[in-house]
């Protein structure tokens, strides 16, 4: 397994390398620690930088204890970050990138949003953003399920990487009964509502039990939550109440206006939790 962690040597990005250096000794990977340099600059101050990250980068190796006993290379690109990471993750042939979260700036983030989400985006590979401080393997762990064949995948990915190992592991799923609002408004009673609230609560666990039986994760649903909301919601409510490690979620194929700007339920996620998150693309 090859592990690719980008750092731009700020303190978020320090827990980045700790947490990839713990997954890849936990799963004897071998782990890319990269850095990009802004090309768009003279080309001494390039050089001069370029320099600057390979020293940094050769002394964090030795000094940051989870990154010992890690088989690590260390590479310094020049170009734009996320362009950057995407090209070396192809390079090496990443099976993740770990990385920290990023300041924000806010008007650039509305239409272009952070490189990390830019990374999640455009990219085919998974990636865990580092939120918290690094302490130990993940002992437990949030997947979102949605039904879709990207939730699912997520959850097997998720497995494959050794993210989880003996953690548990809790799926979340969200419905939203369509016709409550039309009952509230048509002056039916709380009972009937509430009866048509619990079929449809009915009906969403059994469509969860039969897509975990026929993606084969049914015996890997320890806990299983299924809440009504809105995804973004239920998801951020279920973070709050059980505090788990690390949250699961797949990204779903969008194109056009839609993969250009925010608004899926990944994105909001992102920017709105603090915990480690894995978001896994579609399969490609």
């Amino acid at each position: 397994m090859h592990i690719l962690a980008a750092t731009d040597f700020s303190t978020r990005s320090q827990r980045a390398l700790r947490r990839a250096g713990l997954l890849a000794r936990d799963n004897g990977a071998k782990l890319a620690l990269m850095h990009v340099v802004d090309d768009d600059q003279p080309p001494d101050l390039v050089a001069l930088e370029t320099r600057e990250a390979e020293r940094i980068l050769a002394e964090q190796i030795v000094a940051v204890d989870e990154l010992r006993d890690v088989r690590c290379d260390p590479m310094v690109v020049a170009g734009d970050a996320f362009d950057g990471i995407l090209r070396t993750a192809a390079a090496v042939q990443a099976d993740l990138i770990v990385m920290g979260t990023h300041r924000k700036q806010l008007l650039q983030d509305i239409f272009i949003g952070t490189t990390i989400e830019r990374v999640i985006r455009t990219g085919p590979h998974p990636v865990l953003m580092v939120n918290k401080d690094v302490q130990k393997p993940y002992r437990t762990a949030m997947a979102a399920v949605d039904l879709s064949e990207q939730s699912a995948n997520a959850i097997k990915i998720a497995m494959t990487l050794g993210l989880l190992g003996t953690a548990r592991l809790t799926l979340v799923h969200a419905f939203f009964p369509l016709a409550k609002g039309r009952l509230s408004l048509a002056g039916a009673s709380k009972d009937s509502i509430d009866e048509y609230v619990a079929g449809e609560r009915l009906r969403a666990t059994r469509e969860l039990t039969a897509f975990l039986k026929a993606n084969g994760l049914d015996e890997h649903a320890r806990s299983v939550r299924i809440e009504e909301g809105e995804p973004s919601e239920v998801i951020s409510n279920a973070v709050e109440r059980l505090n788990p490690d690390v949250l699961i979620v797949g990204t779903h194929n969008r194109s056009g206006i839609a993969k250009a700007l925010l608004g899926s339920v990944t994105e909001e996620v992102l920017r709105s939790l603090d915990i480690d998150i894995l978001a896994v693309p579609p399969l490609q």
